[in-house]
């Protein structure tokens, strides 16, 4: 009797032991996704909040080039051409395209930017600076090193170039101030040059056209030409006997 409750015994713990095997790893999922779905919709609600949502219905698809990591450590970048609907205006047209270059590439490895760093605001000066920016995490997150430091920036001011070509110097501040360093090395003190390209000039009106008649000019005579002089008019022809200063009456047939 003896043995045969302690052959069930046996078997009811090695039942035991199966049956937490199986769903040990379940039940240890089920324990890790209440912790990372608040994270995922925290991140995903501050985006939506901070951030203006590229999609946008009454703008035509444009072929836009975003500048990520060619994965070599030489800090080298690789152009990728993505489809946006993307504005004609240029501080807008700036955020869309900075935020997606946010978003990441489908390869995590090849992203410049911290996940977590968020654009808080673009502005376009008049002479053409582009002042950018970037929640603290864009400093706190990016690892130190100049290499990766110049990646970052580089990648923010190629993607500017390739598709707000308005955008001719770049300034990054971080929560609205301007920081000494990014993340240690590189200077974020200056300003980066965008787009080194001469602007165009602007085009001049041409003058209306000469016609038959020319009005008479009243300007002055040009630097270092002197003036004509005007000869004095030909003494008229007096005929003996007229005192001097009267014409000469026509003579009269008779």
């Amino acid at each position: 009797m003896m043995v045969r409750w302690r052959a069930w015994l046996i078997a009811a713990l090695s039942l035991a032991v199966v049956i937490a095997a199986i769903y040990f790893p379940i039940l240890r999922r089920r324990l890790r996704q209440p912790v990372q779905a608040p994270q995922q919709s925290e991140e995903q609600a501050r985006r939506e909040l901070t951030q203006p949502l590229t999609a946008n219905t009454g703008e035509p698809l444009v072929r836009a080039k975003l500048f990520w990591s060619s994965g070599v450590e030489d800090g080298s970048l690789t152009p990728v051409g993505i489809d946006l609907p993307l504005s004609k205006e240029p501080a807008l047209r700036a955020k869309q395209v900075l935020n997606t270059l946010l978003a990441g590439p489908v390869d995590t490895e090849l992203r410049t930017i911290p996940s977590d760093a968020v654009l808080l605001a673009f502005y376009l000066l008049p002479d053409g600076t582009g002042i950018a920016d970037f929640s603290e995490a864009l400093a706190t997150s990016t690892p130190s090193g100049i290499v990766s430091e110049q990646m970052a920036v580089d990648s923010i001011a190629k993607t500017l170039e390739a598709n707000v070509p308005q955008v001719r110097w770049l300034k990054i501040l971080i929560h609205g101030q301007e920081m000494d360093t990014l993340a240690g090395h590189l200077d974020l003190t200056r300003t980066f040059v965008v787009n080194n390209k001469p602007a165009p000039m602007p085009s001049v009106p041409a003058g209306p056209r000469a016609t038959g008649t020319s009005a008479p000019s009243s300007a002055a005579p040009a630097a270092g030409k002197s003036p004509s002089t005007k000869l004095p008019a030909k003494p008229e022809k007096l005929t003996p006997g007229t005192p001097p200063g009267k014409l000469a009456q026509p003579e009269r047939k008779p």
